[in-house]
C-alpha cells in the first residue's frame, strides 16, 4: 500500500510539473535596472543588460509564480565606460570572481489586484540574503508578431548593498548604500 502511495504522488507531482507552463524573458523587452545616489545630491542609475528569467505559474493571475532570475554582472551599464570598468573590478562586483547574479523567489503574496510582495533569496558578490519586492502583473496579450502569449510584470523594490559587501570601501556620504531596483519584462509563454 505504501508503495502505491509512493508511485501515486509520484505520478501527480510529475503530471502537475509537466502541466506548469513556463515563460521566459524578451530580451530586447527585459530591463533589470538600479538607482544610487552620489555625493549625496544626485542620482545614477545603471541595467545590467544580460538577463535571463524564468517564471512558472499554473494559475493565470501569477499568483502562484515562482521567479529565477540570472544576471551577468560583467554587462552592468552606467552608460560611463570607466565607471564601469571600476564596477565591474574586486572594488565592488568583482566580475571575474562573481560572473552572476541570482534571485529565486521563495514566495509571493497578493497586494491589491495585481500587484503582489515578491520574496526570495538573491545571491550576489558570494553573499545570499533573503529580499523582499514589489511586483506588479501588467496583463497578458497576443503579440502579434510572434502569436506568442506575453505578459508584463514590473518589479521595484530596494536592497542595500553593504548586506552583499558590494563597495565597501566607498561610504554612505559618497555611494548611498540603498540602491533602488526596477526590472521591467516582458515574458513569452513556452511552447506547451
Amino acid at each position: 500500500m505504501k508503495k502505491l502511495a509512493i508511485i501515486i504522488s509520484v505520478f501527480v507531482f510529475s503530471a502537475f510539473t509537466a502541466a506548469t507552463p513556463t515563460w521566459t524573458n524578451d530580451d530586447p523587452h527585459t530591463q533589470l535596472g538600479f538607482t544610487v545616489t552620489h555625493l549625496g545630491i544626485v542620482d545614477v542609475s545603471g541595467t545590467f543588460n544580460d538577463v535571463d528569467v524564468l517564471v512558472r505559474a499554473s494559475k493565470p493571475d501569477f499568483s502562484d509564480a515562482i521567479f529565477e532570475l540570472t544576471a551577468k554582472t560583467g554587462s552592468i551599464d552606467t552608460r560611463v565606460e570607466a565607471r564601469d570598468n571600476h564596477l565591474k573590478s574586486a572594488d565592488f562586483f568583482d566580475a571575474a570572481k562573481y560572473p552572476t547574479l541570482d534571485f529565486k523567489s521563495t514566495s509571493i503574496r497578493s497586494a491589491g489586484k495585481n500587484q503582489f510582495k515578491l520574496s526570495g533569496n538573491l545571491t550576489m558578490h558570494g553573499v545570499t540574503k533573503p529580499v523582499n519586492m514589489d511586483l506588479r502583473y501588467n496583463g497578458t496579450v497576443e503579440n502579434p508578431m510572434s502569436k506568442k502569449q506575453t505578459a508584463g510584470f514590473q518589479l521595484t523594490g530596494t536592497l542595500k548593498r553593504s548586506d552583499f559587501n558590494i563597495g565597501s570601501g566607498f561610504p554612505e556620504a559618497v555611494i548611498s548604500d540603498v540602491v533602488r531596483i526596477k526590472a521591467d519584462g516582458e515574458f513569452i509563454q513556452n511552447d506547451k
